[in-house]
């Protein structure tokens, strides 16, 4: 039985995409959303995510998440999912990889100090009509769906990597009612109308936003202790924690030893990231067999499926909680966090008022805050700090 021919009827099915913004002819050998998977590992975006920051910058130690090592641990689990549930693998695998594309150098710290960037030279939402109004601020989902549609260019008849509608859709998980009118402007019916109608979007799709969560949470964990900045026994605080510690103790005591701490963390974590996949397969089945859905439109109008118990989802609060608590506000990385987010807001003003900086392409744009948002938003955390210090000849971060 071929991948195909074994995936449920409520499963995306490459041969019913709804297609590409650019009509282009079947490859022989591959699938649409093979060619999608493909497309998005050749890119120069996928690349970058190797020197992106996932919660530690880039010069903090070899070891620690890039956004390109969470894209692939997001793939990992989303294509384990997929095949319990018979989706579609390829799909997932596409979505999974390309998700956190328009991620700017430095996470979140650097998001934010865009978005602030732009929020304060862009015009104001309601001055103007809505369906004409420029992106409103900086999000790094639609930043994604740029990507993959505006900013790639390797191939000659158009801009982006003219991917699937149902890739678009997976990588546009967030979008505010103001940007999803702009996307629904351009393109009438595509990935910007689900956030106006309050429809869902595919099981592949729902997926990835929640084996995401997977990922980050558990190897969160495991680069905050390495970091030194949380701590075996301030996780025994944390119940589901707790349990898989014991639970391992008691069929490896050996872990116990001061020289096994890595290894007993590695075991609780391969522990707990299994009890999360298998609690999203449990409870995604009863969810399709509650809803019963028959096709990939009847999931569209159904409620969100694809989903953890409401007792693996109670008992993972805490674990988010503390995460957020001790390591997103550790001291530690509130200050790198503010010194990224100076270094982003300087590059802006500075590409702003000598647009000439930038590269060439970016410089002759018309919509220069745009440009100059998209460019720093595609920079590594590498090429923002030598960028930085070539126009201000101050040395915030390490080049």
């Amino acid at each position: 039985m071929t991948l195909i021919s074994a995936l449920a009827p409520y499963a995306c099915h490459p041969g019913e995409s709804r297609g590409r913004r650019y009509p282009e002819q079947a490859a022989p050998t591959r699938t649409d959303f093979q060619r999608d998977r493909d497309r998005i590992v050749h890119s120069t975006a996928f690349r970058r995510l190797v020197y992106k920051t996932q919660v530690f910058l880039n010069h903090e130690g070899d070891l620690f998440r890039t956004r390109m090592t969470h894209s692939l641990e997001v793939a990992q689990l989303a294509r384990s999912i997929a095949r319990a549930l018979r989706l579609n693998e390829d799909l997932v695998e596409a979505i999974a990889l390309s998700h956190d594309l328009g991620h700017t150098p430095f996470g979140h710290a650097g998001q934010d100090a865009l978005n602030a960037c732009l929020a304060a030279v862009l015009p104001v939402q309601g001055k103007r009509d809505p369906e004409h109004e420029d992106w409103l601020g900086f999000e790094h989902n639609l930043q994604s769906l740029r990507v993959v549609d505006e900013l790639e260019h390797r191939y000659a008849p158009f801009d982006g990597l003219n991917l699937c509608f149902e890739t678009r859709e997976g990588i546009l998980k967030h979008c505010s009612a103001a940007n999803a009118r702009s996307l629904e402007a351009i393109e009438p019916g595509g990935v910007g109308l689900r956030f106006l109608n309050r429809t869902q979007p595919s099981l592949e799709a729902q997926l990835c936003n929640l084996a995401d969560e997977i990922a980050y949470n558990a190897h969160d964990v495991d680069d905050g202790v390495r970091s030194g900045l949380i701590s075996l026994e301030q996780l025994q605080e944390i119940d589901l924690f707790e349990r898989f510690r014991l639970q391992t103790l008691a069929e490896h005591p050996h872990l116990a030893r001061p020289t096994h701490q890595r290894r007993l963390l590695y075991e609780v974590i391969r522990r707990l990231l299994s009890a999360q996949v298998y609690d999203v397969m449990e409870a995604t089945r009863a969810a399709l067999d509650r809803c019963q859905p028959d096709s990939v439109q009847a999931v569209r109008q159904a409620v969100p499926l694809v989903c953890f118990s409401e007792a693996m989802r109670s008992a993972a609060a805490p674990l988010k909680q503390f995460l957020m608590q001790r390591l997103y506000r550790h001291p530690q990385v509130t200050q790198m966090t503010g010194l990224a987010q100076q270094v982003v807001r300087e590059l802006f003003d500075a590409y702003s008022q000598q647009p000439q900086e930038m590269r060439a392409s970016f410089a002759a744009r018309p919509d220069r805050h745009r440009a100059v948002a998209d460019y720093i938003a595609g920079m590594t955390d590498r090429f923002a700090s030598k960028e930085h210090f070539r126009l201000t000849g101050v040395t915030l971060l390490p080049l």
